[in-house]
């Protein structure tokens, strides 16, 4: 996993610095950046990062699906109108459309093959915005049935990452 955090905000007078040090960095594998402030000195740190509040999302909502908790595994989206999803049957708008999609595979009785996430990729945009990336991977007796890329477009609402839009694909398996 990519731990990016952003090195400084912009109009610091270090934006081509701290970019240069950011692409070196995403070429090398990615690194742990520091928070700086607009002078380059270390920020203490204020908790866990984007990437560590994302994989932690992630970890709640893979277990909520494996144990047949839609509203646990809802409450990574944001319960906005304008909430968005965009996967194989097109555009769906709202929390409640997000819902309704996904609520037949958690009816009573209904086959759900285990879910987990790979390959987290994260980056804060600026303090409210951040952009996963990763792969999902549903698995039954052991085969992969499914998996693909998708995208996360995160909002930082009172000090809590929700998804307000969700791309995916599939690509492989079943």
């Amino acid at each position: 996993m990519i731990r990016n955090r952003p090195a400084g905000r912009r109009g610091s007078g270090l934006g081509a610095a701290m970019a240069v040090a950011l692409a070196a960095g995403l070429a090398t594998g990615g690194c742990r950046f520091e928070r700086l402030d607009a002078n380059g000195a270390p920020v203490p740190d204020e908790g866990p990062d984007l990437a560590e509040q994302v994989a932690s999302l992630l970890d709640r909502q893979a277990s909520s699906w494996n144990a047949g908790d839609l509203e646990g595994f809802m409450s990574a989206y944001s319960p906005s109108s304008t909430t968005t999803y965009i996967g194989s049957t097109g555009l769906i708008e709202g929390y409640d459309g997000i819902r309704e999609r996904y609520a037949p595979g958690f009816a009573e009785g209904a086959e759900r093959d285990s879910l987990r996430f790979e390959a987290l990729r994260v980056r804060e945009v600026d303090e409210r915005v951040g952009v996963a990336t990763a792969r999902y991977v549903l698995e039954r007796e052991g085969a992969v049935t499914s998996t693909g890329p998708f995208t996360l477009v995160l909002l930082n609402v009172e000090g809590g990452w929700l998804i307000v839009h969700d791309q995916s694909a599939e690509d492989g398996g079943g």
